[in-house]
């Protein structure tokens, strides 16, 4: 950690500073990876969403999927916008205009279908009786971190694009966050952010560092058994299985 303290170009950082740019992130991004494996070596039982549809499904129907589909595009416009470099999508011919215009329009409408399919939700678990009752407290400070993140980012968006001159974060954001991953970590590029995209980035860690002890770990359960798995057997025609041969026609019932 000392090395990577000491590659941060900023110069007069604060204690805050390196708390909240450097220490957290770190934080965050060991405690998800390592969270994970924890939780798959040593709770694998415990490894799902835990399903309330058997409750509820009407409600559950409309905002389940607003809400998984919205935020799917949400972290897809995230790997993108972060990972990558603003030179390659110039160099692919889509210009910095068309870009944020693109961005915009998508983030916009992503971020309305997941906060829509989040409130849904939310209403459903609070309205619902047997499945506010499977609510646990886990539960509701997942709830409040994965929404205190949405709604930052959706508000940060918005209030962003509203400006004549809006923020460009693939000149700020972006690269520190490749900074990070590099483990050169250059703060002067986030502190020159305005403070929605700093709430938002914060947020977001802190929900990294809580999803592996959430039921938000189900993201990385894919069914890929399915493919392979032999068919099932209810009943065999083997005539050798069994304690005696079959006979021809009808048995009486004892």
């Amino acid at each position: 950690m000392t090395a990577v303290l000491l590659a941060a170009p900023g110069e007069n950082l604060t204690a805050v500073d390196i708390l909240l740019w450097v220490a957290l992130p770190y934080a965050a991004i060991a405690t998800f990876l390592v969270g994970h494996y924890w939780r798959y070596r040593y709770d694998k039982f415990g490894w799902t969403t835990r399903s309330s549809q058997l409750y509820e499904s009407r409600l559950l129907r409309l905002g389940s999927p607003l809400f998984h589909y919205g935020i799917l595009l949400v972290i897809v416009g995230h790997i993108v916008g972060l990972l990558v470099p603003e030179g390659w999508t110039e160099a692919v011919g889509v210009s910095d205009s068309v870009y944020h215009v693109a961005s915009a329009s998508l983030g916009i409408v992503a971020g309305l279908a997941t906060l829509a399919g989040a409130a849904i939700l939310i209403y459903r678990r609070r309205t619902t009786g047997p499945v506010f009752s499977a609510t646990t407290r886990n539960d509701k400070i997942m709830y409040v971190l994965l929404l205190g993140t949405l709604l930052l980012g959706f508000g940060t968006t918005l209030v962003n694009n509203a400006d004549n001159h809006p923020h460009d974060y693939r000149e700020t954001v972006s690269p520190w966050f490749r900074s990070i991953l590099s483990f050169r970590p250059d703060t002067d590029l986030i502190l020159a952010a305005p403070l929605g995209f700093q709430l938002h980035v914060i947020a977001a860690w802190l929900l990294f560092a809580f999803w592996p002890f959430t039921r938000l770990v189900h993201v990385f359960s894919m069914p890929i058994g399915y493919l392979t798995r032999p068919y099932i057997v209810y009943r065999s025609r083997d005539r050798e299985l069994g304690s005696r041969p079959e006979r021809r026609g009808w048995e009486r019932i004892q």
